[in-house]
């Protein structure tokens, strides 16, 4: 049975906590002993809301693992909904800080919504945003704002090393990218689009809005000459696009944006799913990684939440959310739960820290406060009977920028359907 997600007030724990001392000085009391509320803000509507779900699913797992407390003190939750439009999350977002009185946001999961609670922090003086999931490059790279952080890797980083191996490794010369046609597929076909074309490639971009149905003209427009087809949709669009792809007798060889190669995506039943089997992709997380901490994580997903709806691995959003969760619970530790003088103590400890996430990879933030990791290259396997994701690449610390310094790499402009990267 589905957790309940509807919009509503979740308290989390139920006994107060210790007040919390350092070098024989405690916090004021009645600040110390008040519960730290932190807003959730995932999309529970729309074409991501089984991600938004999933992360739901793993930031409350991590909560439970940690009695519901943080740097001494009793942690509240108070959760609210998008649908994957910034309007929306804007107003949700609002609604946190503005009624609900939380002291930070965890949240959002799509990219648009990540620009516009961007601008949002802007306005906030004593409240932090960080990121739940959302991966638009421009959210961090272009105008950051001081009080919001990103602890995931964005969709430009999470296509290193993909756009080189389908050139040099697979030999294909020509490619056909269909993508949605917003922020975070932008990222992606960028990021993806800059290393295949440095490397001689060309591509064809297809582009539909979020939300599209019916994907037959855009079946119809690629290209016969095309070697791969690359596929950066996710959610609800992207099991439309590959069934209606698959019943169309669709047989190119598939590379997949991140948020393709994902349980939201595999978890699903339908004829795309011989299709997808030897798909290549990049990104932050796979299913199968030969590393102690990522499989610890698993089987605690799998105990935790096998017979409420969780899928058979975390999903890219679940993971996001948790690594998110992570940098919040590390930082109240070592504030020792003080988020007095303008939440600047906080902040200074996001700033500062430098831990593993589930997939046992180093994560630190650059200057604009994004996140710095490893991302893995991809192949979907069968393994028990069912899809899996399955690394076999990987490259360290990937930066914001893909290593290209960063005043040229903002030469370049910004990841559009206009400005996608594909220079010779």
């Amino acid at each position: 049975m589905e957790p309940r997600i509807d919009r509503r007030r979740l308290l989390l724990g139920a006994g107060a906590a210790a007040a919390a001392t350092a070098t024989g000085l405690a916090a004021p009391a009645i600040a110390q002993n008040a519960p730290i509320r932190i807003g959730w803000l995932a999309t529970l509507e729309g074409p991501f809301a089984t991600g938004g779900q999933d992360g739901f699913r793993c930031m409350q797992m991590l909560l439970e693992q940690h009695n519901n407390q943080a740097g001494g003190r009793r942690i509240e939750v108070v959760r609210e909904s998008s649908n994957a439009q910034a309007d929306v999350a804007l107003a949700r977002a609002r609604k946190l800080i503005e009624q609900d009185n939380v002291d930070f946001i965890l949240g959002p999961l799509s990219g648009a919504e990540g620009i516009a609670l961007r601008d949002y922090s802007r306005t906030l003086t004593g409240k932090t945003i960080i990121n739940g999931s959302s991966g638009a490059s421009d959210t961090t790279l272009r105008n950051p704002s001081p009080n919001f952080f990103r602890f995931n890797t964005d969709g430009v980083q999470w296509m290193a090393g993909l756009g080189n191996y389908v050139r040099r490794t697979l030999n294909v010369q020509e490619v056909a990218i269909v993508a949605g046609d917003y922020a975070f597929p932008y990222a992606q076909v960028f990021g993806f689009s800059m290393e295949f074309c440095r490397a001689g490639g060309r591509a064809t971009y297809l582009w539909s809005p979020l939300g599209t149905t019916d994907y037959s003209s855009i079946i119809a427009r690629i290209p016969r000459t095309a070697g791969a087809l690359v596929v950066i949709h996710g959610g609800t669009d992207g099991l439309a696009f590959m069934t209606q792809y698959a019943q169309a007798g669709g047989s190119l060889p598939l590379i997949g944006g991140s948020i393709m190669a994902d349980q939201s995506m595999l978890s699903a039943r339908g004829p795309h799913r011989r299709l997808m089997l030897g798909m290549v992709s990049g990104g932050p997380i796979a299913d199968v990684h030969d590393d102690p901490t990522w499989n610890e994580f698993v089987e605690r997903y799998r105990r935790r939440w096998s017979n409420e709806g969780g899928f058979r691995s975390p999903s890219i959003h679940g993971f996001n959310f948790y690594t998110a969760q992570q940098a919040a619970l590390l930082a109240l530790e070592q504030v020792r739960g003080d988020l007095s003088g303008n939440q600047q103590a906080f902040q200074q400890a996001l700033v500062r820290l430098e831990f593993k996430n589930a997939m046992g990879a180093q994560v630190k933030l650059d200057h604009n406060r994004q996140a710095i990791s490893d991302i893995f290259l991809n192949r979907i396997e069968e393994r028990g009977g069912q899809a899996a994701t399955v690394t076999f690449g990987r490259t360290n610390a990937v930066n914001q920028t893909l290593g290209v310094p960063e005043a040229q790499f903002l030469q370049l402009g910004a990841p559009s359907r206009d400005n996608t990267g594909c220079v010779a």
